[in-house]
């Protein structure tokens, strides 16, 4: 399935950003005007069943093919978050970036301790008060209209979600995705404490080859909340 991809600045150099379930191309609203000041051409797709992109079937694999029949083969870098460093992961061999990226990766689709099922993502769409946990306290300084342009297009997002995808996430949440090996240069970006990566994995991941930066005191949506501290813990990979 050939994806919605929305597209910024002109530069040589190509990046490419993949969100995580329930969100789409504009979370990154934040992360591309850093990029393109930086000479980047940035490519933000909507993985299927989220925002512009068509509905169908969904597996982990899937998502994967998708990102593989949209995407330019060899971007210098290339940055997934949860979901869509699940599907980043798993398509990396065949897109290789120069550079990959994994903000906290739903490689354990059942979370650092086996409990999570992404069924139950499916409340965020039916309750206003699951909706409300989704945003974090004001950052200090935000100006009270980029908070509400956020929650804006966050609310839009979710409208704009098929849950199936959660629903079919679940019968995959107990197969270890993990890669065996980091096939290209690749960082784990991941908060503290972190719902999806545990500390036990964390140093598994460094034997297997990966970088690991923590950002402490973070959510799991490092870039939402975080944002400041998600672009220094990238340092050196941008």
């Amino acid at each position: 399935m050939r994806l919605h991809t929305q597209e910024w600045g002109t530069g040589a150099r190509v990046a490419v950003l993949v969100h995580g379930i329930m969100s789409d191309h504009r979370t990154w609203h934040e992360l591309v005007p850093v990029l393109t000041g930086r000479g980047y051409r940035v490519l933000a797709v909507d993985l299927r069943g989220h925002g512009a992109s068509a509905r169908g079937e969904y597996a982990p694999r899937l998502f994967a093919e998708d990102l593989l029949e949209t995407l330019p083969p060899a971007p210098e870098v290339a940055l997934g978050h949860s979901l869509g460093a699940l599907a980043l992961a798993l398509a990396v061999a065949d897109l290789q970036p120069a550079r990959a990226v994994y903000s906290e990766p739903a490689w354990q689709l059942a979370g650092a301790h086996g409990s999570l099922d992404p069924a139950l993502f499916t409340l965020f769409k039916r309750s206003s008060r699951a909706l409300a946990a989704l945003t974090r306290p004001q950052h200090d300084g935000e100006p009270d209209e980029r908070l509400e342009k956020r929650a804006a297009d966050e609310r839009q997002a979710l409208d704009l979600w098929d849950e199936k995808t959660a629903l079919a996430l679940s019968s995959h949440r107990h197969v270890d995705h993990t890669p065996e090996k980091a096939l290209v240069p690749s960082l784990v970006q991941t908060s503290d404490p972190s719902m999806l990566v545990s500390a036990e994995m964390r140093a598994e991941l460094v034997r297997r080859g990966f970088e690991v930066r923590t950002v402490p005191d973070a959510p799991h949506a490092i870039h939402r909340d975080r944002f400041d501290a998600f672009v220094e813990s990238l340092s050196g990979w941008l």
